[in-house]
C-alpha cells in the first residue's frame, strides 16, 4: 500500500510505500551508522510529522534533492536493486597491475642486459598492445608505479678491463707534446 502525504506548499503529494516505512523503521532500530539513519529518517519523518520534502531536508541538514535521493536509495536497498558506487582506485585503468607487470617484464630483460630502455619505444609498444593513443606521461607514471627509475648509463663500460686501463695509465707519457699551430699566409699578411 502507498501512503500519500499532502503538505502545504507542495506541488504534488509525497508518496511512500508502506514496505519502505517498515524497512526504514527496522533500520532506525538496528543501525549505528549516521548515513543509514539519515536515509531512514528521510522516509519516516514525512510520514510521522506530515512535513514536506523541503522541510524534511532542512531537518536532516541536506538539500531537497539529496533527501529524495536518500528515499530512492532506501527503496533500492529494500528491493535489492541498490549497487554501491565505487570511489577511488583505478577507475580508468588501461591495464590491471598484473598486466602492467607482465608488460614491463619483457623490458626488464633488456634493461638487465645493459640496453637502455627508451620511454618512446615503450609507448609505441603500449599503443600497439592497447590499440589506442597514450600520452607520454602515462609511460612515466607506469614506470614510477612499478618502482622503475630514470638512470643514466654508467661512466664505466660493463666489459671494460681495469687491468689494461691501469697499465695504460702507468706506461703513458707524463707530458704530451703541445702541437704548435703554424700561421697561415693570410694571417701572416695581417700582422
Amino acid at each position: 500500500m502507498i501512503t500519500t502525504i499532502w503538505s502545504t506548499g507542495m506541488a504534488r503529494p509525497l508518496k511512500t510505500d508502506d514496505e519502505d516505512i517498515k524497512y526504514a523503521n527496522e533500520l532506525l532500530q538496528t543501525t549505528d551508522d549516521a548515513k543509514t539513519m539519515r536515509m531512514a529518517l528521510a522516509v519516516v519523518l514525512p510520514v510521522l510529522t506530515g512535513t514536506s520534502l523541503l522541510e524534511t531536508a532542512k531537518l536532516l541538514g541536506i538539500s531537497q534533492r539529496g533527501t529524495q535521493n536518500l528515499r530512492t536509495r532506501l527503496n533500492e536497498m529494500r528491493t535489492g536493486r541498490y549497487v554501491a558506487r565505487q570511489h577511488g582506485g583505478r577507475q580508468r585503468e588501461n591495464m590491471t597491475l598484473e598486466e602492467e607487470k607482465a608488460f614491463l617484464g619483457s623490458w626488464e630483460e633488456q634493461a638487465a642486459q645493459g640496453r637502455i630502455v627508451v620511454a618512446s619505444e615503450m609507448r609505441e609498444a603500449l599503443v600497439e598492445k592497447l590499440g589506442k593513443k597514450l600520452c607520454e606521461s602515462y609511460v612515466y607514471r607506469l614506470l614510477k608505479r612499478h618502482g622503475w627509475r630514470k638512470s643514466a648509463p654508467d661512466t664505466r663500460h660493463p666489459k671494460a678491463d681495469e687491468a689494461k686501463q691501469e697499465e695504460w695509465k702507468k706506461n703513458s707519457k707524463w707530458k704530451w707534446q703541445v702541437v704548435v699551430r703554424q700561421k697561415t699566409p693570410k694571417e701572416d699578411q695581417r700582422t
